[in-house]
């Protein structure tokens, strides 16, 4: 069962791989010719924000891999403090921002990783305010049925 559902997971997660990268071409294209003023140039906008927002997200929380000790001694040849890591553990497993310290002077996490999930949420809910702007002003100009007798 595990593995149908990680199956379904890498497939959806692919499936919005390439809806994105369609996202970047089309979204190219219609800033060139004045589409960015409709709603779905903001969604595509905010889908590919959310996307890229994840992934950073997962590079951050996978950078040091299944063991931290063997990511520090032998991928990046730094020394691992374990009383460090210990006493800094609660720190190191929060969801954001992102930490993974061999010692005190060298973090697994790339430098990236945090300011890339900042920008793009607020590129996410600026899209999201814009789309509800847009809903707003269609539902607020449609023509009112009412008693006008």
């Amino acid at each position: 069962m595990k593995e149908a559902s990680a199956l379904i997971v890498a497939v959806i997660l692919a499936a919005w791989l390439v809806w994105n990268l369609w996202n970047l071409v089309r979204m190219a294209i219609d800033v060139g010719n004045g589409s960015w003023r409709r709603a779905m140039w903001w969604t595509r906008l905010c889908s590919v924000s959310l996307f890229v927002g994840l992934a950073s997200w997962a590079r951050g929380v996978f950078g040091g891999g299944l063991d931290v000790r063997e990511a520090c001694l032998f991928v990046h040849h730094e020394r691992y403090d374990a009383t460090y890591w210990e006493s800094h553990s609660d720190e190191f497993r929060k969801i954001f921002p992102l930490h993974n310290k061999c010692n005190a002077h060298y973090d697994l996490v790339p430098a990236w990783v945090n300011p890339t999930i900042v920008t793009c949420t607020v590129i996410s809910l600026a899209a999201i305010a814009v789309l509800l702007w847009f809903g707003t002003t269609h539902l607020t100009r449609l023509p009112r049925k009412g008693n006008q007798s």
